[in-house]
């Protein structure tokens, strides 16, 4: 028979208070680990540094600094921990400018708020006053004296679901297209109640509808490019395409006919 391995109780006992010691050492450094959590805690919760410094704002151009901060309800001052930023971003999408916005947290113990506006597309014209016009087809309620130069200024129209429908046709149109519009006027006709006129930065006059304004439109530039720029006059939309010069009244075929889109 083989011999078996025989361990004595006085071999196992030094492994054994070993095996204790370390069990005792892990116990008490993660206790020790634990209270000195809890002291920083503590004093973190009781520094500056648990409080909001300070919250910056980017991406606002139609809306303040100060409506956005209002709006958030986030102060200066409050727990760092405290902000409610789905809360947050749910106050701000009710501006009527903000189309979505973001809140995150900036070490150590600020906020950032991003904000995404509704594009601007054009200014109204009412009470001698001009109104910005975002994309849903909303008028701002707070307007400026001054002729606006960054987009197309509407006269003639009111605050109904033509303007919408106008807004929506300007919105189709390249952005290299929408530059070159100066005025859009409403000018109904016995024939067609949303009949345009707009005038162009670039000297010339178009006719048009809001019934077919991008689909008509985004041709313009390739309409001008035939026509001789020190002669200007009114470009007619509404059925086909043609020109007819200031000077002379006479009317000049445009290569682009309706017919042949």
């Amino acid at each position: 028979m083989k011999k078996e391995n025989v361990v004595s109780l006085e071999d196992r006992i030094p492994k054994l208070k070993q095996h204790r010691k370390k069990k005792a050492n892990r116990r008490l450094l993660f206790l020790l680990s634990l209270f000195l959590l809890m002291i920083l805690s503590v004093v973190y919760f009781q520094s500056p540094l648990s409080h909001v410094k300070e919250v910056v704002v980017h991406g606002n151009e139609l809306v303040s600094n100060e409506t956005v901060l209002l709006n958030s309800g986030i102060d200066s001052g409050m727990n760092l921990w405290s902000v409610n930023k789905e809360k947050t971003v749910e106050q701000l999408k009710k501006l009527p400018e903000v189309k979505n916005a973001t809140v995150k947290m900036s070490f150590p113990n600020s906020y950032e708020v991003n904000i995404q506006e509704y594009d601007k597309k054009a200014y109204l014209s009412k009470d001698n006053k001009f109104f910005v016009i975002l994309e849903n087809g909303n008028v701002l309620n707070k307007g400026t004296e001054s002729i606006p130069v960054d987009a197309p200024l509407l006269r003639g129209f009111e605050e109904d679901k033509v303007l919408v429908k106008m807004v929506e046709e300007l919105g189709e149109l390249p952005k290299e297209v929408q530059h070159l519009i100066s005025e859009i006027n409403l000018v109904p006709k016995k024939t067609d109640q949303y009949h345009l006129t707009l005038f162009m930065n670039d000297g010339f006059e178009v006719s048009a509808t809001i019934r077919t304004f991008s689909e008509k439109m985004v041709h313009y530039p390739s309409i001008v490019s035939q026509l001789d720029p020190s002669v200007k006059g009114v470009i007619d939309l509404e059925v086909g395409s043609y020109f007819r010069a200031y000077e002379t009244e006479g009317e000049q075929s445009d290569d682009e006919d309706e017919g042949e889109r």
